[in-house]
């Protein structure tokens, strides 16, 4: 549904803003899907007078202008045949985007003469297709924005466009009149009242209208009128422009009355040529094969069943979907009949179905109109083509009655508020209906005719909610019921709860294993002394405590591997035990992935697990918990992981948040597990724990200052690991160096065979202000000094 703000305008006196408008009707359930402004291509575009305009030294057809603008004078050569002294003119200064054109205009010469901007036509500002010369205002202050000036001369050249989604169920936004009324019950202006017009019979109705018993449940109510002496042609310009906005395209007064309406008061109706009617017009269903040519200049086969409107025994319209062409007014048209009908829903569905015809009046038929204006939108039709094409009007003529739609439901203000969860006064729930057009009776809410989605009283309930917007809806805490015990976790109940699901969304499943395990495992896992044996194991297997959660999980995997399963994601998370005694043992939980991400498959996107694998695992369960985003990345990792596909994450040498990578082959060969094994164990008790209500990682921050890069590149002896360097470069400025990463690495050559060049990154954020070059150059003097004392290294010449 598009339309225009000045045509909303037309029927809500409001001073809101197009954003406050937008905002509101998303809210109201009016969802917002486009807006075209014409005023956002305009901005910068200004008035200029032009003082002299003299011929170009070497050229016949360009003039050399001295413009007056805001900012004083200045040289632009002009090649429109009405660039002359003395006019008002559109101006685009250098820098400027021309949209016509697809161009940004800069300082230029021109046949050796320099131009400062250029003076637009319409064509190049996107208004018109005309481009014989520069837009020539008639009047203007120099200075003067453009969209401004055309605001008040030529307002439809910068209204903007608003395109709405309708749902199924609200056929009352489906008109411009039903959108104001929505903004006006929220509080955004009033409601203008609707012009009722009344037109005089002059003479009675030579066209009867019948109902066939087969159709009237199909047509409720069939009603037209005869309008003589009628001058079709263009429409006026206000209602052109109108239509043109919203992708309309003009065709004659009559057929464009009939638009308006369909948008304007979601009301479809149709005009015949009266010339073209045989005697009268009969409402009947398609025996099936009947033929139309339609207005879209195609034909059609009638379905059987389908809802006709025939004139001599042919069909000359698919009822309450699209008109025949035979029928239809052309400009030599005098006399035109007006039809108004309500139709039944669930048959113009079907039938436009059936004949794969997507028309606006079938759009608005089938998901309802409003039966109680039928008659009064006839005489408000009429009216409109009387005053535009002139003529004089019939009797009307009816066909059917109009079915009773009326219906109330009861309001419990108190059980609105119960489950809409909000402070919502009685009166303030009445004001709301009334304002949408209910009647209240009472406690009894009459439904208007045209919302046949209110269906019961829990839809007065969510009327009231949007009106009112669930924006406003504050969270409370539940009254915890008698006998409801408090909650009673821990903190670190809660932290493990959050590891375990995130490690679960990370595809991992869930192990649950003994705490006991034999004493060459415990002892591959730094533990399997006596302080951890046990003095009566119930088994060889179970005499010790487990030092690590990791001997249970690849036990796990070993028994998978031997029936069959090759790829596996288990993860664990448990106490550990490095002690007999009460408080020597702590919680972690741990990951382990064995052999490849997925199934063979003809993309080829199957790869072995790595130790990115598990860092991003480690990571994504640390943040899962609260750790502090800022870690340091250091090796050392204990020795039942790989010596060189390994790291820990560290708030500090001795603060290990958790450790990840490979794990050891002799250790893989010693539980029996085949391929590569990937693991991450998080120590769960390692992380600060959240003071009060706040959370010890701190929310994500954007910030507006722009990051800058350097790069820098140092020579280092070749047994120097890159890490060390890293870390060295990243704490020369904890506050600025967002982010340190190596990009290259070259070994020998010229630098010798002993010898080694690593380049690195470096990702500096500025927080308080804008770096100068001053600044950089501290920083970068301290990076490389940070690097030298830490790696003996050199930057690289």
């Amino acid at each position: 549904m598009k339309f225009t703000l000045s045509w909303l305008k037309e029927h809500l006196e409001t001073e809101a803003s197009l954003d406050d408008i937008l905002y509101a009707l998303t809210d109201l359930g009016l969802e917002v899907e486009g807006v075209e402004n014409p005023r956002d291509k305009l901005k910068g575009f200004k008035l200029v007078k032009v003082k002299e305009a003299e011929k170009h030294p070497d050229a016949d057809k360009l003039r050399v202008c001295q413009v007056e603008t805001d900012e004083g004078m200045t040289q632009i050569v002009c090649g429109a045949p009405n660039a002359r002294a003395g006019i008002t003119a559109v101006l685009a200064k250098p820098g400027m985007y021309i949209p016509g054109l697809d161009i940004t205009i800069s300082v230029g010469k021109i046949r050796g003469v320099e131009s400062h901007g250029m003076m637009a036509s319409e064509r190049e500002l996107e208004l018109s297709d005309e481009h014989n010369g520069i837009i020539e205002l008639e009047d203007g202050e120099i200075g003067m924005e453009f969209a401004d000036w055309l605001a008040k001369h030529q307002p439809a050249k910068v209204d903007p466009v608003i395109e709405i989604a309708i749902t199924p169920n609200r056929p009352d936004a489906l008109g411009v009149h039903g959108i104001a009324r929505d903004l006006a019950a929220r509080g955004l202006g009033t409601l203008k009242p609707l012009k009722v017009e009344t037109v005089e019979a002059k003479f009675p109705n030579p066209i009867s209208v019948e109902i066939t018993e087969p159709a009237k449940d199909g047509c409720h109510v069939f009603a037209g009128r005869l309008i003589k002496g009628v001058k079709n042609g263009p429409s006026p310009k206000w209602l052109q422009d109108r239509l043109t906005a919203i992708g309309l395209r003009p065709i004659s007064i009559l057929v464009d009355v009939t638009n308006f309406f369909t948008y304007d008061r979601n009301r479809p109706l149709h005009v015949f040529d009266a010339a073209t009617v045989e005697g009268g017009l009969v409402i009947d269903r398609a025996k099936g094969g009947e033929e139309l040519l339609a207005l879209d200049e195609k034909t059609y086969n009638m379905p059987e069943g389908a809802m006709c409107i025939f004139s001599g025994g042919k069909v000359e319209s698919i009822g309450g979907i699209m008109g025949g062409e035979e029928t239809g007014c052309t400009d030599e048209t005098t006399d035109v009949f007006v039809e108004a009908a309500f139709w039944n829903h669930l048959d113009i569905a079907k039938g436009g179905r059936a004949l794969k015809i997507n028309s606006d009046a079938r759009y608005r038929n089938e998901r309802g109109i409003d039966p109680a204006y039928n008659m009064q939108a006839l005489d408000d039709a009429t009216a409109m083509i009387l005053e535009l094409c002139g003529g004089e009007a019939s009797e009307v003529v009816v066909a059917g009655e109009m079915p009773d739609v009326s219906r109330a439901y009861h309001l419990d203000t108190d059980r609105v508020q119960s489950l809409v969860g909000m402070d919502i006064p009685a009166e303030r729930q009445v004001a709301i209906l009334e304002s949408l057009g209910f009647v209240m009776d009472g406690d009894m809410a009459q439904v208007p005719s045209w919302r046949p989605d209110v269906l019961g009283e829990a839809d007065l309930v969510e009327e009231v909610a949007r009106v009112e917007s669930l924006t406003h809806l504050e969270p409370k805490p539940m009254t915890r019921p008698a006998g409801v015990a408090k909650q009673i976790l821990t903190p670190m109940q809660v932290r493990e709860s959050s590891a375990r699901h995130q490690a679960a969304g990370l595809g991992f499943n869930e192990c649950v294993t003994y705490s006991f395990i034999d004493q060459k495992s415990a002892e591959l896992f730094g533990g399997g002394t006596d302080a951890v044996r046990l003095e009566n194991p119930i088994s060889s297997e179970m005499s010790h405590m487990r030092p690590d959660l990791l001997p249970g999980l690849l036990a796990a995997a070993t028994r998978n591997q031997a029936r069959g399963f090759a790829d596996l994601n288990l993860f664990e998370c448990g106490p550990a035990f490095f002690g007999g005694e009460p408080g020597e043992q702590r919680a972690q939980i741990s990951g382990l992935r064995v052999g490849a991400t997925g199934a063979k498959d003809v993309h080829g996107e199957r790869r072995v697990y790595d130790l990115y694998d598990a860092k991003a695992d480690a990571e994504a369960v640390l943040a899962a918990i609260g750790a502090p985003a800022k870690a340091q990345i250091l090796r050392d990792t204990s020795p039942w992981f790989h010596p060189g596909r390994s790291g820990k994450i560290c708030l500090g040498p001795k603060k290990v948040l958790a450790e990840f990578g490979e794990l050891h082959p002799k250790v893989l060969k010693e539980m029996g597990v085949k391929g590569t094994a990937v693991a991450f164990t998080v120590y769960l008790e390692e992380a600060p724990m959240p003071r009060g209500n706040k959370i010890a990682r701190s929310a994500f921050f954007t910030n507006d200052l722009q990051a800058v890069e350097r790069d820098f590149a140092f020579v280092v002896d070749k047994g120097v690991n890159a890490l060390d360097l890293v870390n060295a470069a990243g704490g020369a400025d904890k506050a600025l160096i967002e982010e340190v990463r190596i990009f290259d690495e070259f070994i020998g050559g010229s630098l010798g065979e002993d010898k080694k060049s690593l380049a690195i990154t470096v990702r500096i954020q500025p927080t308080g202000g804008t770096l100068k070059e001053k600044d950089l150059e501290e920083l970068s003097a301290k990076i490389i000094a940070k690097v030298e004392k830490a790696t003996g290294g050199t930057l690289r010449g």
